[in-house]
């Protein structure tokens, strides 16, 4: 796992300093590459590449970068892991396929050539060498963004990996083209004042981060997931043309050959696909361990680790204090069934809140996940002992695991849902908010009043995909915290996903190609690369989410059980008496803590006149937080997603 950046600029850009800038950005990722760095310019092409190591397969200088193929022609920053570059190389070592010698020690023929060490980096560039970048893409299974100058074309080309687990942004900015893994890199850039992209702002607030295409500054982007950008250096436009197109797509998947077997054999097939995925993702020249919640996903990976491992698999887990938010003791049941070495940490208080004030700094942009504060935690721990952590994350995704997924696709099947939506805008007025909200009822008359909007909006739009989008964000729920009404619609991702086997699975593919990457995906990289700690996602290899998507939701959801299939696996593992129980978040007591230990940091960050804007609401946002204190009503989320977005302002100063 690494940091990149990169830059294109004019030769005679007289201002400009190439190796300077380029020492200040790679510089600013040190956390995700703190065991070398590499710096590598040619001023007379206009072109500089930055890279911060976290050696983590082949630790010798063999595998420093930026590296350079072994033509010459190709230079490349390469973040992420090819799993399976081994095979990639045996295919490039064959007769005809790019004249490779496994040893250095063989014979050669003229012409024929050696590899230089073990890194998966030097396997890809030969791979990109041999058959161009897409193809080698299509043959990679891994996680990674990288940038690729090829000095005999001049084009530079972006990548990021099919389910979107390595970050990219770009852009153009003071007469040049950067990329960089974290935005925290432009600020580097002398003179980058950008302005905040208000698009990028309200999907912010709906979905509690900044989906791709958008950053949260206008002009600079998020490659997408799957995605190829390149950008070539000729022609009338002096740092080119960028574009884009996809390498691999959900949707694709969704179209391809169902699944002919039966249930138990897709479970069986399951196994064995996933099996191989997890011993891929073991393999490292550094150690290894797994997060462990106790929940299906995480005990089905961290199953499969010990199944294949000689020795004990080292795995971490964090509880609290609070009652209705600890997992650790179903973490610490699976641990002991499967015999691995469990390290557990009770987080208090003041501990996890110690996190806080870095959360700004640690996510670049507004991120409103509160989640994100023991992911932090639990990472910063697990990097006491390991450099490389496997986590479950996917599943419920891949395997229809979320309530609102099933509620969706119900609401799928009732008729006449235009004509339905009509009438809950009629009881949608004002007049009957007002009744509704004042039935003697306690709280759940006003939450009823509250999802009128929503139900009304999400009924009166044309694709299963939109009112999914709409009843999953509510964005009607959020809006009363900014001052004006949103002409951007939250509609389905860029990464079209229209079509499926069925509703269930339509819904779920949905969650893949937003919530995932958008949150999920974005919160478990900047926690672990805060701490220089590298997470593998087994769930989320490419041939397992294929898999996942050939399967009716009739063979993932079974005897009223979702991810059947996982737990087929991790029933051969660990009693079902340990494992069947209610699903719980990742979650931290945030609305007790604003009432409590982080009421003067929020309120200062809410109501200081040092950070004003013209988009968030102030009456109401006094309002929610006034409601909050007395208990009269749980606005943890929103005031939330505000205070993260005042931190931001306050330690970027937008």
């Amino acid at each position: 796992m690494c940091g990149i950046v990169g830059f294109l600029f004019l030769p005679r850009h007289g201002r400009m300093e190439p190796g300077k800038l380029l020492e200040r950005m790679t510089s600013s990722l040190v956390t995700r590459g703190p065991d070398d760095h590499g710096e590598w310019i040619d001023s007379s092409a206009g072109v500089a590449l930055g890279h911060r190591r976290l050696s983590v397969i082949d630790l010798s200088p063999a595998g420093h970068q930026p590296m350079i193929s072994q033509s010459g022609r190709y230079v490349l920053v390469f973040n992420g892991e090819i799993y399976n570059h081994k095979d990639i190389r045996k295919s490039l070592e064959e007769v005809g396929e790019g004249g490779y010698f496994p040893h250095r020690g063989d014979d050669r023929s003229a012409g024929s050539r050696a590899w230089r060490g073990g890194s998966d980096t030097e396997t890809l560039l030969a791979a990109i060498e041999r058959w161009g970048v897409r193809q080698a893409l299509e043959r990679c299974v891994g996680m990674f963004a990288f940038g690729l100058w090829d000095r005999q074309e001049r084009v530079l080309t972006l990548a990021r990996d099919r389910m979107g687990e390595k970050p990219l942004y770009y852009g153009h900015t003071n007469g040049m083209f950067v990329f960089a893994s974290e935005l925290k890199a432009f600020q580097t850039i002398p003179g980058f004042n950008p302005t905040i992209n208000s698009t990028a702002l309200w999907q912010y607030f709906y979905q509690r981060a900044i989906p791709a295409p958008h950053s949260i500054y206008d002009g600079i982007f998020k490659l997408e997931p799957g995605q190829l950008l390149t950008l070539e250096m000729t022609g009338s436009q002096p740092l080119g043309e960028v574009k884009t197109e996809y390498y691999w797509s959900l949707q694709t998947a969704l179209s391809g050959e169902p699944f002919r077997g039966t249930a138990e054999d897709a479970a069986d097939e399951l196994r064995r696909i996933l099996t191989e995925a997890v011993r891929m993702q073991m393999i490292a020249d550094v150690p290894v361990g797994a997060f462990l919640s106790g929940g299906i996903d995480s005990s089905t990976i961290v199953a499969l680790m010990q199944s294949v491992s000689s020795r004990k698999v080292q795995s971490y887990t964090i509880g609290f204090e609070e009652a209705g938010f600890n997992e650790a003791h179903h973490a610490r049941a699976v641990a002991e069934c499967l015999g691995t070495d469990h390290h557990e940490l009770t987080v208090t208080p003041s501990e996890a809140l110690a996190v806080v004030p870095h959360l700004a700094e640690i996510w670049d942009e507004p991120f409103g996940d509160s989640s994100q504060v023991p992911t932090a935690v639990l990472s910063r721990m697990t990097r006491e002992n390991v450099t490389v952590a496997l986590s479950g994350d996917g599943g419920d995704e891949l395997f229809c695991g979320y309530k609102r997924q099933h509620t969706a696709a119900a609401i799928e099947r009732i008729p006449g849902k235009p004509l339905f939506g009509a009438l809950l805008f009629a009881f949608n007025s004002p007049s009957a908010i007002m009744r509704l909200r004042a039935l003697p009822v306690g709280r759940s008359s006003k939450a009823a009043a509250n999802r009128l909007g929503a139900l009304a909006e999400m009924f009166a739009l044309d694709s299963p995909a939109h009112r999914y989008m709409a009843f999953s964000f509510r964005p009607d729920y959020w809006s009363s915290l900014l001052n004006q009404a949103s002409n951007y619609h939250i509609g389905a991702s860029t990464f079209p996903v229209s079509d499926a086997r069925d509703r269930l699975t339509l819904v779920s593919a949905m969650d893949a190609v937003t919530y995932l990457p958008t949150d999920i995906l974005t919160k478990v990289d900047r926690a672990a690369m805060a701490v220089s700690l590298e997470t593998r996602l087994p769930l989320l290899d490419h041939r397992v989410v294929e898999f996942a998507f050939s399967l009716p939701s009739s063979y993932k959801v079974r005897q009223g059980q979702t991810k059947w299939p996982l737990r087929q696996i991790l029933n051969s593992f660990v009693p079902n008496s340990i494992i069947d129980r209610p699903k719980m978040g990742f979650g931290v007591p945030i609305g007790t803590w604003l009432r409590g230990p982080l009421k003067s940091w929020a309120a200062d960050l809410l109501f200081s006149s040092d950070v004003r804007d013209d988009f968030l609401n102030e009456k109401t946002i006094k309002r929610m937080w006034g409601d909050h204190q007395s208990g009269t009503w749980n606005y943890a989320d929103h005031l939330w997603r505000v205070l993260m977005l005042r931190s931001w302002q306050a330690c970027y100063g937008r």
